[in-house]
């Protein structure tokens, strides 16, 4: 059987091999998260919410050993990997106590026309859930899907990036011991063929976490059956640096947003547009700021393909007009990237239009907050965006304005700690929501059922309706919502 070496991107060390889950493992996978997914679905949201902890538990115990291996699989700095464990185990705490409240059966109005009939909502889980990973953040942005699928019933069968198998490996293990009674939690090893294959193998809604050109191929494949996905894709994430802001504390925000995780972070921060009498101002504080930054702070490129992508972007940039003022092409040696900061870049440059995934800033002024927020939004992508000023108001006016999936305002990445926010883009960013009550629905299906309280004072629902009776209706109907015109 063909198997996947898991190496450490930093040191190229083996750090374990894999057999690949051809077709046949995936399928059979799939069939048994179908039992368990009869008995998962089958309890109620109290007795899932205990297991669910229990597994919460075993994560928060293991934190140790489990950032270990994120660190290794991902070269990201040990306290780095334990940041994100911690992020993931809030979400996974707050979708197993509020499953129960968010998805409950709860009563609707009926409305006039149909006054004999009482009407619920209710929302069951749609069976097995597949999940494909990524390799960035690989426990907290799988577990946004994986954690809710599961407090909202489903079993899951998680594919993880075949740069961090292990991690996948890791939690469903901690699953089996904390929940042991059915495999309601699964992992299945391998490259883009097992993703694929977990695509065809009949799971009833896919969570896929990639670029916007594999979603594409992910969701054709899930068109062949009509399987639903929810999307979250790359971003090109802006900030917007109004010149009222606190510059020291938007600079601060732009290094951890743009540089954090080596810029491996799909909301992070590629581009800032500062308003122009506070440009030189802002871009010499963030000068300072990038220059003392070494590689090791947020460890290498994850994958042997990044580092091309970054020197292409960065080698554009300056070829069309661009300066560099902090590092440069030769800042990218492999498979570590030093800290680029690069200024005035023109606005059709790869490094405006491409997500460039790495340790790299661009900073562009502008003439106002409108040029700003344009800027912003000329852009494919729409995962996430920050806004910095002493002004709230204005601040949440221009948030509103902005075509992104969420906005932080006065702080970077702070949608990503909330767990009752959901979270997802527009555009190549993607579609659907994880985490928060969204992320609890989004896999769900909804029921609307209704019964008859009474025999309907004008019956209408009948072949052999009552001419009379039709007239009153008529008369009514007219009365309510044609008076006036």
């Amino acid at each position: 059987m063909a198997t996947l070496r898991s190496l450490n991107p930093a040191t190229a060390e083996l750090l374990a091999e894999y057999e690949i889950a051809d077709a046949k493992t995936v399928d059979e996978a799939v069939a048994e998260a179908r039992v368990a997914a009869g008995w998962w679905g089958g309890l109620d949201h109290h007795a899932r919410r205990g297991r669910l902890l229990a597994w919460k538990r075993a994560i928060a115990a293991g934190s140790d050993d489990l950032a270990t291996l994120i660190h290794d699989e991902t070269g990201k700095p040990f306290g780095d990997a334990l940041l994100e464990i911690m992020l993931a185990v809030e979400h996974l705490d707050w979708a197993a106590r509020n499953a129960g409240k968010v998805l409950r059966r709860r009563k609707v109005s009926s409305g006039l026309l149909v006054a004999d009939q009482s009407a619920a909502l209710e929302y069951h889980p749609f069976g097995v859930v597949g999940v494909i990973g990524p390799w960035n953040y690989p426990v907290y942005t799988p577990l946004g899907s994986v954690s809710y699928a599961l407090a909202a019933g489903n079993a899951v069968v998680f594919k993880p990036s075949e740069h961090t198998p292990g991690v996948g490996v890791w939690l469903a293990e901690a699953w089996a011991k904390a929940v042991p009674e059915h495999l309601v939690l699964q992992t299945v090893i391998g490259d883009g063929s097992t993703g694929a294959a977990l695509v065809d193998s009949g799971v009833d809604k896919i969570a896929f976490t990639g670029s916007a050109a594999t979603a594409r191929l992910v969701m054709a494949a899930c068109a062949r059956t009509l399987t639903p996905i929810v999307v979250e894709g790359g971003g090109k994430d802006a900030m917007i640096v109004a010149a009222d802001a606190d510059l020291d504390a938007a600079a601060r925000a732009a290094a951890f947003g743009g540089f954090g995780n080596a810029g491996q972070t799909c909301a992070g921060v590629e581009r800032v547009y500062v308003e122009r009498p506070v440009y030189q101002d802002f871009l010499g504080r963030l000068t300072e700021l990038t220059s003392k930054i070494q590689s090791d702070a947020y460890g290498p490129m994850t994958t042997p393909e990044q580092p091309e992508i970054v020197r292409a972007h960065v080698t554009d940039a300056l070829a069309s007009g661009g300066r560099a003022v902090v590092g440069g092409v030769d800042s990218v040696r492999e498979p570590f990237i030093k800290p680029v900061l690069l200024a005035e870049v023109p606005e059709e440059s790869a490094a405006i239009t491409e997500e460039t995934f790495g340790p790299t800033l661009v900073v562009n002024p502008v003439a106002d907050l409108d040029e700003a927020v344009r800027l912003a939004n000329d852009s494919k992508y729409g995962l996430a965006a920050s806004i910095f000023s002493k002004d709230q108001k204005r601040a949440a006016s221009l948030a509103r304005r902005l075509r992104t999936g969420a906005v932080s305002i006065n702080a970077v990445l702070g949608f990503a700690g909330v767990p009752s926010l959901p979270f997802g883009g527009v555009g190549d960013s993607g579609f659907g929501r994880i985490h928060g009550a969204d992320g609890l629905r989004e896999f769900s299906r909804a029921q609307s059922v209704t019964w008859r309280r009474f025999n309907a004072l004008i019956d209408l629902m009948r072949l052999d309706r009552d001419p009379a009776a039709l007239e009153r209706a008529r008369k009514l109907f007219r009365m309510r919502h044609a008076r006036g015109a």
